[in-house]
């Protein structure tokens, strides 16, 4: 058992290249084998030349000093052949022994003259447990069995002749001692050929050759020995021998014998379960090149060992933000696909941290044999692919990853389902996405037992009702590596916070600062002051409650700070100005153009993709200090600082939760780097005692959303239910729904109608809409009347449709089907604009109408068909009064539609958002959303018949949408992490296609390409490698399962 007084030493730059040491193996564990080499089959002296296809047997040892050279001892071999086999009385078997016996001791002379030397070949060498020992040239054991030595040196091919004579002897019986060494040989060669082969389920590419094939003989006579000897030495002498690095070839025979140890080990409840709590000592190496981590942190040891995770118990566990919560979360998903052999479902809160998950997890994917699979946005097949030998890790938003498990529901692969880790469990609670969540852990639990969950959480209070509804254990710490010290500051006045006094304030000390009247205006709160404590040397966020507030805050300090602030990493500054400029094709904010010299740059959801992402990183690696940003990078991508910032305490107009307080003022403190971390609320006194209130309060509750959110929540659980056959009757789905977070919760539900009720009114509710059949009665006797889906409902839950939105959608796609203009993609984008982002869209009507005219004659008619007449938007442009009355929501939908057509045509983000006066950010949004939504409406139209048409257009439009760029960089995009920019930069320095970057050398990119770090460069090499891999074993798994002979072929039996 691992020490319990462990302690961390993480490195400053995860990246750098180290030097690692294997962690000892216990004398208890398997050994790999050692390398020795096996005896080739000729003597010493000059090369022979390269025989001929056509060259004789004789040719090939005539000239060798052999046993077939040794007329006497061939001579011998007929003598004792002939003296044991005429005599029929006499056992074959024992005629065989004997034989061996009497060579033993020439053979081993003659080994010992004409073979060469055996210092660096594999030689797998089995003792009497079948256990493989590590041995350097280990000389014969002059105390063995002469059977077993002889047995131990000869070729496969030889010992085959003696198995032969054991199965005459005997029938069907096999001797032990002949089985036994059967076993040696054989798994011995498999090995040597295929390392990986040491674990039970392990791939098998190279089949053993079959050094047997040359000698066939038939079952009832008896071939010469000598002229088997001969035909066997033949054979091996035109085997070829595997090339392949020694060095690798016992790196990985090593680690996949560990993974076999392991895997025993993790299945026993033995407290002792290998190297690294169950897994190869190669994983606590990558985990030290790849992360910096050389040791866990003791609470990490102390979760790793609970006895509720060794007997597969669901887990909740709970500790500060930065704690190291996800490291022990990928231990137990590494356990689960190396050892237990099962696949895993991530499932996080964003897009962008799938993206960054994937990319960090590729790197292990490559290393430890199992795949890394990207569900987000448009991204992950439905039903994932059926591995037969590796297995998936898959990585997803919540709503891809309840559209992944519904999949496997309806396909019975629901158990293959080994593992489901949840970060930020506490978004059970946070409206739709949390309905959702909740939906999709509620059918796991009650579709498969075998299927573990383990959810994490730094904000969680009512844990009494989560461990009710997962059925899970609860482990909680308190341990940060960087200790936090919290304050508020009043006017020039900063205050500890401090639970024990009255009003949970003391005083800490005074700014000191001077402020000139001009300043003192400009800044009111201070927030200079309190900047240039830490920065440059050390870096800061100031969390803003509006996007608007963040763009004036950086303004605001960059004005005035001094000018040695410039001086700063200067050139890397001028480096990510210029890389944002090609980002824009030319344009930049012309705020972050002002800031950025300074070190300061704003973060929020009105920047692109390509610019959050280099923001983020010049932030990572120093180049900027300080970000000011929205509460939306709490949640996100880890960027701590050594110290926080809180404006105000609002996040928009909404007074700051305890849950988001204690997100954003986790981000201080980086492990490693830091000593301690700081955070700071700025208040003014109007808001002095809801503050204290803040602080001083518990966490919120996280309470059920399936009700408040109908629709997205218990109406759409209702209908996947049935349509999955989870349950099928008024009575299952009650027994179902008691299950649920809301189920468990239900005392909290209003005293005007019962669970049971609110479940009757949903289901009648979806028979009228037409998504369901059958009939619900209040008499008991009808309660388990059978429920059916119908396949309008099928096509919805399936295609992840809002059912406000279901019967709306089948419309406007049977309309389309009466006339759909293919002139250009307009009318196909318009059925592929979201409909919940028309609700929040302002169309400036002269750009509106600006855009109607710029259409060809069919672009416009599509107008027409959907419902928007050129009168319409004339008369609005021009402000007259409209009579006719015109659906609003189709008004600004295909409004989004030019927006995205114009998109697909420029590619440009920046371009299209000066066009039509909106936000690049919004932009951005926009395209993020139709890509999904296009994916959606694919998968409605495929199980739709009549929707035949649609699919094969929307499939390549939901491609356009996902990566809107020139079709020659899609193939670079399809990697995670690779935006526009980046794509860019890989195709003109010669990268096209994937296997270009799958096999690219990571120092080489860092060389060509501009402003990418060694880190990044691996990751990307890895991430294309993995993708690379995913796509062959697609292919391969298709290519065998179409040579897959049937089982019920006509005729056969």
């Amino acid at each position: 058992m691992a020490e319990t007084s462990l302690t961390v030493r993480r490195k400053r730059h995860p990246g750098s290249v180290c030097k690692r040491s294997r962690a000892p193996v216990q004398p208890s564990a398997v050994h790999s084998p050692v390398a020795r080499k096996r005896p080739s089959s000729g003597g010493e002296g000059p090369p022979a030349e390269t025989p001929c296809s056509n060259d004789s047997e004789e040719d090939m040892f005539g000239d060798y000093d052999s046993f077939y050279g040794n007329d006497s001892l061939l001579a011998q071999v007929d003598d004792i052949e002939h003296k044991y086999l005429l005599d029929k009385n006499m056992d074959i078997k024992a005629a065989g022994e004997i034989i061996l016996e009497n060579l033993q001791s020439e053979i081993h002379q003659k080994k010992q003259d004409n073979f060469s030397s055996s210092e660096n070949m594999v030689v797998l060498k089995a003792d009497k447990e079948d256990a493989f020992q590590m041995n350097e040239s280990d000389p014969v054991d002059s105390n063995q069995e002469p059977t077993e030595s002889v047995l131990d040196d000869l070729p496969s091919s030889q010992l085959l002749y003696f198995e032969k004579m054991d199965e005459l002897s005997s029938g069907s019986r096999i001797s032990a001692v002949s089985e036994r060494r059967s076993k040696c040989v054989n798994s011995s060669l498999d090995k040597i050929r295929s390392p990986s082969s040491f674990c039970p389920g392990a791939e098998h590419r190279n089949r053993p050759t079959d050094f047997s094939s040359d000698s066939e003989c038939d079952l009832f006579k008896t071939e010469s020995l000598k002229d088997h000897l001969k035909s066997a030495m033949t054979g091996n002498a035109k085997a070829q021998t595997l090339q392949v690095s020694k060095t690798k070839q016992l790196k990985e025979a090593v680690l996949s014998e560990e993974i076999c140890v392991a895997r025993k080990t993790i299945e026993s409840s033995s407290v002792d379960r290998g190297p690294f709590y169950g897994l190869p000592s190669k994983v606590k190496d990558l985990f030290g090149q790849f992360r910096g981590i050389e040791m866990l942190y003791e609470w990490q040891h102390d979760c790793l060992m609970l006895e509720s995770l060794q007997q597969r118990k669901n887990l909740i566990y709970s500790l500060p933000t930065s704690g190291g919560k996800t490291l022990v979360a990928e231990i137990i998903i590494l356990q689960e696909l190396l050892c237990r052999q099962k696949d895993v479902l991530m499932i996080l809160p964003y897009v962008a941290i799938v993206q960054e998950k994937v990319r960090g997890l590729s790197s292990f994917g490559i290393e430890l044999g199992f795949l890394v699979e990207e569900y987000a946005g448009s991204k992950g097949r439905l039903p994932p692919v059926k591995r037969r030998i590796k297995k998936s890790l898959y990585i997803a938003t919540i709503e891809k990853g309840h559209a992944l498990v519904n999949s496997l529901i309806e396909t019975e692969r629901i158990d293959d389902l080994g593992l489901v880790v949840v970060d930020e469990l506490h978004m059970l609670g946070e409206g739709t996405r949390g309905a959702t969540l909740e939906i999709t852990l509620a059918k796991i639990l009650y579709t498969s037992k075998n299927t573990q969950i383990i959810g994490m959480s730094a904000t969680l209070n009512n844990v009494g009702d989560l461990q009710k509804f997962l059925q899970a254990e609860y482990y909680t710490n308190n341990f940060r590596p960087v200790e936090l010290k919290e304050y508020v500051k009043i006017r020039d006045t900063i205050y500890a916070v401090d639970s024990k006094t009255e009003n949970g304030f003391t005083f800490s000390r005074l700014l000191n600062f001077k402020y000139s009247s001009n300043l003192e205006k400009a800044d009111p709160d201070h927030i200079i002051a309190l900047v240039t404590e830490v920065i440059p040397k050390y870096s800061c966020l100031i969390f803003c409650p509006t996007k608007k507030n963040c763009e004036n805050v950086a303004s605001m300090v960059c004005k005035y700070l001094k000018k040695e602030f410039r001086a700063h990493r200067e050139k890397e500054k001028q480096d990510l100005i210029k890389n944002l400029k090609n980002i824009g094709n030319g344009s930049i904010c012309p705020v972050l153009k002002q800031t950025i010299p300074f070190g300061i740059a704003y973060h929020h959801s009105g920047l692109t993709n390509d610019e959050r992402k280099s923001i983020e990183e010049a932030y990572s690696t120093g180049v900027l200090c300080l970000l000011a940003c929205t509460a939306t990078l709490a949640a996100g991508v880890n960027l701590p600082a050594r110290r926080v910032i809180l404006r105000a305490p609002y996040v928009a107009n909404d007074f700051l939760k305890k849950n988001q307080y204690k997100q954003m003022i986790g981000r201080a403190g980086r492990a490693g780097i830091d000593s301690a971390g700081e955070s700071i609320l700025i208040v003014q006194e109007k808001d002095k005692h809801l503050v204290q209130d803040l602080v001083n309060s518990p966490l919120e509750n996280c309470y059920s959303n399936l009700l408040l959110e109908l629709t997205k929540g218990m109406q759409s659980l209702l209908l996947s239910l049935v349509g999955l056959k989870i349950a099928v009757t008024h009575e299952e789905v009650n027994n179902f729904m008691c299950n649920t977070l809301l189920g468990v919760q239900q005392q909290l539900l209003s005293k005007e109608k019962s669970l049971s009720e609110i479940i009757k009114d949903g289901l009648e509710n979806l028979i009228e809409k037409g998504l369901l059949k059958g009939r619900i009665s209040e008499k008991d006797h009808n309660s388990k009347s059978t429920l059916t889906v119908t396949p309008l409902g099928k096509a919805t839950y399936k295609g992840s449709i809002d059912l406000a939105y279901c019967n709306l959608l089948y419309r406007e796609l049977k309309k389309g089907l009466e006339g759909l203009i293919l002139e250009s993609n307009l009318h196909l984008l318009y059925l592929a604009t979201p409909y919940d982002m028309t609700s929040n869209c302002s169309p400036d009507w002269m750009i509106y109408l600006r855009q109607f005219n710029q259409l060809s004659a069919a672009e416009q008619k599509v107008a027409d068909i959907v419902g928007v007449p050129e009168s319409f938007i004339t008369k609005k442009a021009s402000g007259q009064a409209i009579r006719k009355n015109v659906d609003s929501a189709v008004v600004n939908r295909l409004y989004l539609s030019f927006v995205l057509y114009a998109l697909l045509k420029e590619t440009n983000i920046w371009n299209v958002s000066e066009k039509f006066n909106m936000s690049r950010g919004y932009v951005q949004n926009l395209l993020n959303s139709a890509a999904s939504f296009a994916s959606c409406v694919l998968h409605f139209c495929e199980e739709l018949e009549e929707f035949w048409v649609y699919k094969a257009l929307l499939t390549e439009l939901t491609k356009q949408l996902t990566y809107c760029v020139k079709t020659e960089l899609i193939p670079l995009m399809e990697v995670a992490g690779v935006l526009e920019a980046r794509a860019k930069q890989l195709y003109n320095a010669g990268y096209k296609t994937l296997a270009h970057l799958a096999n690219a050398n990571p120092e080489t990119l860092v060389k060509m390409i501009e402003h990418l770090s060694r880190r990044q460069a691996k990751q990307i090499v890895s991430s294309a490698k993995m993708l690379l891999s995913e796509k062959a074993e697609a292919l391969q798994e298709e290519v065998e399962e179409l040579l897959k002979v049937p089982r019920d072929i006509p005729g056969t039996y």
